[in-house]
């Protein structure tokens, strides 16, 4: 057993941060992220937002989210689970007043099935054995050629926290947080400056092709389709 709050807050002290900082990362509020150091779980609306709350906020300091949601389990929970009632689910009645109406839609469906079919058959029987339709692989090239350009992130392990500018350095922020294992964020575009906590928590892919990146805390890179240049500064 270990405390949360004082292992949240000494970990947020160590890296030198601030809640306006942190609120901007994470998009949780800064008196939410109070209430979490202050394991004041009342404040927070909801057990489901808790252990959001809990698992983006550990994970942003750098720390294992799932340990830190275990814990509040078998802390604040399990001793609510004892004192609930039993649920006891009766069995639900059955109703059939609907049947005609599926009856209706199934022969639907099947005399629909039979005209395709039909049409179908009187399709290759009167208008020749050929299966080619002209200007077809022109249509695919085109439409091969008009898909757009995009950057894929996927958060692997425990994710990391990315800002994604694009075409300028200096340009807007298209996306800044946190990116949690599983989770994916899609950009479309072609030249991409990014900023990555952990590149051990970030998969990357351009156009389909996978981005290499290298170990580095606080890396900062630019993601071309023809190459990925690390920056300094």
């Amino acid at each position: 057993m270990f405390e949360i709050g004082y292992s949240l807050r000494e970990a947020r002290e160590r890296q030198g941060l601030g809640y306006p900082e942190i609120e901007l990362a994470t998009k949780i509020r800064a008196k939410y992220i109070r209430a979490l150091e202050e394991e004041d779980f009342d404040a927070i609306p909801g057990d489901a937002y808790t252990r959001g709350f809990l698992r983006t906020y550990a994970e942003y300091l750098g720390l294992d989210g799932d340990v830190y949601v275990d814990e509040y389990a078998s802390r604040f929970l399990m001793s609510w689970r004892d004192e609930a009632p039993v649920r006891r689910d009766t069995p639900r009645r059955v109703r059939t007043r609907h049947r005609p109406i599926e009856r209706r839609a199934v022969l639907l469906v099947l005399a629909g099935i039979a005209v395709v079919t039909a049409l179908v058959f009187a399709a290759w029987r009167f208008g020749g054995t050929t299966s080619h339709t002209p200007g077809l692989d022109t249509q695919q090239k085109k439409t091969h050629a008009a898909m757009p350009r995009r950057l894929v992130l996927r958060g692997v392990g425990r994710g990391t926290y990315v800002e994604v500018r694009r075409d300028k350095a200096s340009g807007k922020v298209d996306l800044q947080g946190t990116v949690g294992a599983g989770e994916t964020d899609r950009l479309a575009g072609s030249r991409f400056y990014l900023l990555v906590r952990s590149p051990a928590g970030l998969h990357i892919t351009l156009n389909g092709r996978a981005v290499s990146l290298p170990n580095v805390h606080n890396l900062r890179v630019l993601v071309t389709p023809q190459q990925t240049t690390r920056l300094h500064g």
